[in-house]
């Protein structure tokens, strides 16, 4: 907010408030929380090397890599998974059989009298997997069984049952695994799109809002922040911020059930001061990190966002979350994320960014 009694004032320091006009930077975190940050380039002579040490490395965590696939590629490894276990498999019956030579015996039934079927009716391909996947699934049709005459047979199957367990516990653990993710969780937590600073209790302070989107309750609620600041040779700096609500201070909320606001004091101790209340035209990027423990579960969940410069509204402050209806029954407003003008002035040696192209002073 620029008014004509301090314009004289901002001539006189323009040259102790640089613009911030700066060349746009791709953002660490998105608004949902992901992270953009890419791998790094290799040289053309060792792609080949890079990509076949980034496979080694996913496969030494094949748990992980698995849960955090899509589920459209989790039921395309539960299927192939299973398939290429039924052919394996049905590859090893059909060399059983060729090597014992039960392909070549006419009539199972009734085989010659120096001869021991290994598995009875398995004379083509089709009907070892049709084996295997009787065998695998515990159908038993009655058809073809092995025989315990043939030692290779039972050994055989004996391997195939146990890497078939194996098999079907990874897929159902992963499956389970998916399916209870905190992150699905944290999905129904939602940051305001913009941070304020303005005046609470007298204080200048950065404010943002939290809302819980679903009615299951969320307990023992933390937030706290990184500052990621540019500094000479475009390093990025890391300083840790604290965030209280009302007068629980660093305390958890224990009780998450309507939109809250979290404060963070603009003093000059705050790493944000520079930024924020001298103009400094360091690019940065205010990254929040809310934890919660589910109350049914007691799993944790993480839920992140981030704010840059022109994110941050001045002298705002957000609407009232709560309402009551004729019944004085309590209501969350749908406006919960709309803010207003503060109704007390921001402190006089806080600076407003105007556009991100210039600044000014509150007076």
């Amino acid at each position: 907010m620029t008014t004509k009694s301090n314009s004289s004032v901002l001539a006189g320091k323009a040259s102790s408030y640089p613009l911030l006009s700066s060349p746009p930077r791709q953002r660490l975190v998105t608004k949902d929380g992901h992270c953009t940050l890419n791998a790094p380039v290799c040289p053309s002579d060792s792609w080949r090397r890079s990509w076949s040490r980034v496979w080694i490395l996913a496969l030494q965590d094949l748990w992980g890599l698995l849960v955090s696939l899509r589920w459209r590629w989790v039921l395309l490894a539960f299927c192939a998974s299973f398939i290429a276990h039924w052919l394996l498999f049905a590859c090893l019956w059909y060399l059983l059989a060729h090597l014992n030579g039960d392909l070549a015996v006419k009539n199972h039934d009734d085989p010659p009298q120096d001869h021991v079927v290994c598995v009875k009716h398995i004379t083509s391909f089709t009907a070892a997997f049709s084996f295997s996947l009787e065998t695998q699934l515990t159908i038993g049709y009655g058809t073809m069984f092995p025989s315990g005459d043939c030692p290779s047979a039972i050994a055989l199957l004996a391997v195939q049952m146990l890497l078939g367990l194996m098999l079907e516990a990874f897929i159902t653990g992963a499956f389970v695994a998916k399916i209870a993710r905190p992150q699905k969780r944290a999905g129904a937590i939602q940051f305001s799109p913009q941070a304020v600073v303005g005046q609470h209790q007298g204080q200048t302070c950065l404010m943002i809002r939290v809302a819980n989107l679903v009615h299951r309750t969320l307990v023992d609620v933390k937030v706290s922040a990184v500052l990621f600041e540019e500094q000479e040779g475009q390093a990025l700096y890391q300083t840790s911020l604290d965030f209280h609500l009302d007068h629980l201070g660093q305390q958890p909320c224990p009780f998450f059930i309507f939109p809250l606001t979290f404060y963070h004091p603009l003093d000059r101790q705050s790493p944000l001061y520079p930024a924020l209340c001298e103009g400094t035209s360091n690019h940065f990027e205010l990254v929040i990190f809310l934890t919660a423990l589910q109350e049914g579960t007691g799993d944790s969940c993480q839920k992140r966002t981030s704010y840059l410069r022109q994110e941050i509204q001045f002298d705002r402050r957000f609407l009232p979350a709560l309402g009551l209806d004729s019944r004085g029954r309590y209501l969350v407003s749908k406006e919960h994320f709309d803010t207003a003008h503060s109704k007390e002035p921001l402190n006089k040696d806080c600076v407003v960014q105007i556009n991100g192209d210039d600044a000014d002073r509150m007076e």
